[in-house]
């Protein structure tokens, strides 16, 4: 089994069981950006331990629940990653956090067209932005930075009001800045 699909897999699971999500990380930028290759795919769900455990039971042969869940230091949550056999791929679910833009983000993410004709949640655009730009400042992930760049490079329509008011929130309007220069917009 792929990554990809593993994660078609899992989406299917999600929606089925009615967990509220979204498709987060490098699909979201790809999504909206210049596509490029990734090791892992990443997720945000809102936790639940029943649906948690309903999950896991539909997992198909070949993907497999990591036994520890982990701390992760850049979104400072929870993160629990499903694991496919035979591959280094891996799909990691992250626990909705209290932060006040990883809520807002995650009440205004939007349903949209996956591979393999899956309806999958997905962030809006200018929130991918705005948090890609978070990651490439607090976490210096250069990769990150270069995401924002494809973005505002292909997309002709961008709420940069919105963005600003979020990188003044979160001290990144410098990047955005170079960011945009980058882009040429």
């Amino acid at each position: 089994m792929t990554g990809n699909d593993g994660l078609v897999a899992l989406i299917r699971i999600l929606n089925e069981v009615g967990t509220p999500y979204m498709l987060v990380g490098s699909y979201s930028s790809n999504f909206y950006g210049i596509p490029r290759s990734t090791k892992d795919a990443d997720l945000v769900f809102q936790f639940d331990s029943r649906s948690l455990s309903e999950i896991a039971k539909r997992l198909p042969e070949g993907l497999s629940f990591d036994q520890q869940s982990t701390f992760e230091m850049v979104t400072a949550t929870r993160k629990e990653v499903i694991l496919i056999e035979g591959s280094e791929f891996q799909i990691e679910l992250f626990h909705l956090s209290q932060d006040e833009f990883d809520q807002a983000r995650f009440q205004r993410r939007e349903k949209v067209i996956f591979g393999n004709d899956v309806t999958t949640w997905m962030p809006r655009m200018e929130d991918v932005i705005v948090q890609k730009l978070r990651w490439a400042k607090g976490g210096m992930r250069s990769k990150d930075f270069d995401d924002v760049v494809a973005i505002l490079g292909v997309q002709e329509t961008v709420d940069f009001p919105y963005i600003t008011q979020w990188c003044e929130k979160h001290g990144t309007l410098e990047v955005l800045a170079k960011a945009r220069a980058e882009a040429g917009v």
